[in-house]
């Protein structure tokens, strides 16, 4: 079984990397389910309803988010229908939307959780304990659980990977941009890369103008952020292989395309 994940989709310029590349993408992986983080797809911030629905007709079984899932007020207007959107479960518990899927594939089942990291972000819920909870629940199901961990700090990501190693197929960091070169299998079967990467301006600085990033850095002062249009685009992704009797990880390739790293079918 493979799974192919997409990391986070930024404004339109990461739209438009996600429509020219994932049919290429499935032509070569050849995903069973296919994954995108587009908390940062609406020119940034959140997501709407268009842009959701835009995506599952693309070719993605699942949409997770982050912490700018709240950023786009549209999504209150749908979250709680969208039963393939999944915003972090260790959000407070009366938050709407849901932090934990299950996708039907063929006789089996897969599991897409969000989990979000505390370090250096939002207060919320412990996002260790929420795992507990979550994955206990979900292996009475299946042993195919996907986590998408939106988290700033490495050393947190790395901690997850390791705490639920031998517990879930894949831990997947998302949220700051930069793809690691960290990928691999943990002992226990998971496998496990701190970032995938950003989708989305290739010529920005995580995504956004250059100009107001270091204004930011060389004055102190405040600056608008607003997503890089008009330049080289990239697509981050990451592609895994799981046992389809265990659920365990037998292989895990990063996916990066720019202008440095062509894609080749």
């Amino acid at each position: 079984m493979n799974l192919l994940f997409i990391g986070d989709v930024v404004g339109s310029p990461g739209r438009d990397m996600v429509k020219d590349y994932l049919p290429k993408l499935k032509e070569k992986y050849r995903p069973h389910i296919t994954i995108i983080n587009g908390e940062n797809a609406a020119g940034g911030k959140g997501i709407t309803e268009k842009i959701y629905r835009q995506f599952l007709e693309q070719g993605a079984q699942a949409v997770t988010l982050g912490n700018h899932a709240w950023d786009n007020r549209e999504i209150f207007e749908f979250i709680n229908e969208a039963k393939y959107l999944v915003r972090p479960a260790n959000f407070p518990q009366n938050n709407p939307g849901q932090g934990m899927i299950f996708l039907k594939l063929n006789q089996l089942e897969v599991a897409i959780i969000n989990l979000q990291g505390r370090t250096f972000m939002n207060p919320i819920d412990d996002p260790f304990r929420k795992a507990d909870e979550l994955v206990e629940a979900a292996r009475k199901r299946t042993p195919f659980i996907f986590v998408d961990f939106h988290a700033e700090v490495t050393s947190e990501k790395q901690a997850l990977g390791w705490y639920l190693d031998g517990k879930v197929s894949a831990v997947v960091g998302t949220h700051t941009h930069v793809q690691t070169a960290d990928h691999r299998i943990l002992p226990g079967g998971t496998a496990f890369m701190t970032d995938v990467g950003m989708t989305g301006p290739y010529d920005g600085i995580l995504g956004v103008e250059k100009e107001a990033v270091l204004k930011r850095f060389l004055t102190n002062l405040p600056s608008r952020f607003e997503v890089t249009e008009g330049g080289r685009n990239q697509l981050s992704a990451v592609n895994i292989e799981l046992d389809q009797k265990t659920g365990q990880a037998k292989k895990i390739e990063p996916i990066l395309i720019n202008d440095d790293h062509p894609f080749y079918s």
